[in-house]
């Protein structure tokens, strides 16, 4: 049974009666059961999936190979609305979480979703890393994004517990958001718009059928196989959108996917008074990452990671306990006061990477239509900042399929 829950019957209808589908292979070539088929529903599915189902005339069809949406790197990660500052001007990164973050804040105010503007302070512990925060600074200011530089004064009444030896500066525009609450409402907007879902279904071909595309998934670990048909194919699997775009492109033009694994571990009780400021270490300290930071939930319990341990198993989701000396020494740096005793493994998440571990160069997210295969749009390498992202995502997808 390919779909097991649908918001609607139209897709109950349509795939799991057995003379339904045989009817399908004798009308592909003249329709298509679906306009859309968006394969993958964390974060980032959602939103474009939620985009699609809001065109006129068009239907969409949402596949997740997990029982619920959401549940690999969409939450497994900080939660933090970023502002788009690390990364080179002209990138997709750079454009669209700068771009997603004023929508994110926007939707979320208008649709009472859980977040706050917590700001973050970059802090510096020398000279080197002072001056790489002030390139920084520098970066965002050509980019139109506001930071400031913080005083001793202003750092020591705001955050007395926060160490930063040789200078802070803050992104005013972070914050945190309530990942579950968001993705939640995603898909209520989705459902509401007519969209379908299919959980616990996993793609296992991708096939040209005529001007359309053939999509056969199984929700029985592969024993059998059901289909559907759609006129454009959006690959938004996460972790396993390079599998998925390997089903359909020529094996010249396969990736092979890597994964940075990241820990994150809890503050107990025995705490330093309230801090209500996100803290990353300054730039460059750690490659793939930004470095052991201090974010917060929005019950306003303190967190620390991730750190970066790259990995060959997108499920190897087990806290490692070696991985926690390396971090606490990292902390220290800036926050010298912490009970080394109340920090504690807590969960773990998976990036997907595009290159492995010794490629130094930077990433950009690749969201493009791939040459030969019209109405098919491939993103890989979607990590940080996807989650800020997310909304722009939606509409750079739609803008491919549509302009």
């Amino acid at each position: 049974m390919l779909l097991r829950q649908s918001v609607s019957s139209s897709a109950r209808r349509c795939i799991i009666r057995h003379d339904c589908r045989r009817s399908f292979a004798s009308t592909a070539a003249r329709h298509a059961d679906f306009t859309h088929a968006v394969i993958g529903a964390g974060v980032v599915g959602l939103a474009i999936a939620r985009q699609l189902a809001a065109r006129e005339g068009t239907s969409t069809i949402l596949l997740e190979r997990h029982g619920a949406v959401g549940t690999e790197t969409s939450s497994r990660n900080s939660e933090v609305i970023h502002a788009g500052i690390y990364y080179p001007p002209q990138s997709l990164k750079t454009r669209l979480c700068i771009r997603g973050n004023r929508l994110l804040y926007s939707f979320c105010a208008a649709r009472d979703i859980p977040h706050r503007n917590t700001k973050k302070w970059i802090v510096a512990q020398d000279e080197r890393e002072w001056e790489a925060s002030l390139r920084l600074h520098e970066h965002a200011t050509s980019l139109g994004v506001p930071t400031r530089i913080v005083g001793r004064e202003e750092a020591q009444r705001r955050e007395p517990d926060i160490q930063a030896r040789a200078g802070i500066v803050e992104s005013e525009w972070t914050g945190i958001v309530d990942s579950h609450a968001l993705m939640t409402v995603l898909l209520g907007d989705f459902e509401n718009n007519g969209g379908d879902v299919a959980l616990g279904t996993a793609v296992t071909r991708i096939e040209r059928d005529g001007s359309s595309y053939r999509i056969y998934a199984s929700s029985d670990g592969g024993q059998t196989e059901d289909s559907i048909t759609a006129e454009t194919v959006i690959n938004s699997a996460g972790l396993y959108a390079c599998q998925i775009q390997n089903m359909l492109l020529p094996p010249s033009r396969h990736r092979k996917p890597y994964y940075a694994k990241g820990t994150y571990f809890s503050y107990g009780a025995s705490r330093p008074g309230p801090i209500n400021t996100l803290v990353y270490p300054a730039p460059g300290a750690v490659h793939g990452g930004l470095g052991t930071h201090l974010t917060l939930d929005m019950a306003n319990r303190i967190r620390f990671g991730p750190d970066v341990e790259w990995v060959h198993d997108a499920n190897d989701l087990a806290p490692n306990p070696s991985r926690l000396p390396e971090a606490l020494e990292q902390i220290r740096r800036y926050l010298p006061g912490i009970d080394p005793s109340a920090v504690s493994l807590d969960y773990c998440g998976i990036r997907p990477k595009l290159n492995p571990a010794e490629h130094r160069e930077f990433q950009d997210f690749v969201i493009q239509k791939e040459d030969g295969f019209d109405g098919f749009v491939n993103l890989l390498g979607i990590e940080s900042p996807g989650l800020t992202s997310s909304l722009a995502i939606a509409e750079e997808v739609e803008r491919l399929l549509y302009h």
